[in-house]
């Protein structure tokens, strides 16, 4: 189980959280040659796109700087929609549409690629109870995340969804650099948030094993869930609920229709 964990949902959340950026070799120092142009806006809904970003879209009608030049602005976007002092901590300033974009799709899938995450280290250190010989999650855990939980939960979800739309050719472009030329990222993050609210509840003691240097969940269930389901678990029962009361939100918000709809 990995000491370093933080919101990879909602980061995402994407945004989401950062909702809200990948990797290819870019430096935080690239410039674009000065003739590269803005992303353009989304193109009208193709088919096979389950949920569309309205188009237009945006907060402004100002143009939206070249993905490799765009960590400043959305920063400072988020620094309105966040305070620039929870920003400042929680996220990192580089890459930062891309490493959300990467987070989002790694999401429902097994791994996390952690080098990727928009997110900085999770303070303090993995707690646990019992001892090598029969070792389980201590809940003390879960109150490192809390302080992450309540900015979430105050986040203003039109704002956000606001600030999502009008950055979304960015995170589009992003999505099809990682390699789906065909992919719509909206999609995605619908998926990724699907995925975390599948999460089941688990209360009383979470067994552990440590078969290396890391600790996993003993019980096989919980360990083969996708890596934003042992995420969500990782928050604990309470936290869990509160966080996914907040992506419900999110996603009614970013989405075109209701699960099973």
């Amino acid at each position: 189980m990995q000491k370093n964990t933080i919101w990879y949902i909602a980061a995402g959340v994407l945004v989401l959280l950062s909702g809200v950026a990948l990797f290819i070799s870019w430096r935080a120092n690239h410039r674009p040659p000065a003739e590269a142009a803005p992303a353009a806006a989304p193109a009208a809904p193709a088919s096979g796109i389950a949920n569309p970003v309205p188009v237009p879209s945006g907060l402004t009608n100002a143009p939206l700087p070249p993905l490799d030049a765009s960590d400043k602005p959305l920063h400072d976007s988020m620094a309105d929609l966040f305070g620039a002092k929870s920003t400042d901590e929680l996220f990192r300033p580089e890459m930062l549409i891309r490493h959300i974009v990467v987070t989002v799709d790694n999401l429902p899938r097994k791994h996390l690629a952690v080098e990727m995450r928009p997110t900085k280290s999770l303070p303090g250190k993995f707690a646990v109870n019992g001892g090598d010989d029969n070792p389980t999650v201590d809940p003390a855990n879960y109150q490192r995340y809390v302080p992450y939980v309540h900015l979430l939960q105050s986040l203003n979800t039109q704002q956000f969804t606001n600030l999502y739309f009008h950055y979304y050719p960015l995170f589009q472009q992003a999505y099809e650099n990682l390699g789906y030329p065909n992919g719509y990222f909206n999609d995605r993050l619908v998926a990724a948030i699907d995925d975390a609210l599948a999460a089941p509840d688990v209360r009383g003691p979470v067994a552990l094993v440590r078969p290396n240097v890391m600790y996993q969940y003993a019980d096989p269930k919980i360990e083969s869930l996708s890596a934003g389901q042992r995420l969500m678990v990782r928050l604990g029962p309470d936290n869990e609920a509160s966080v996914k009361a907040k992506l419900q939100e999110l996603r009614t918000a970013v989405a075109a229709h209701k699960p099973g709809t």
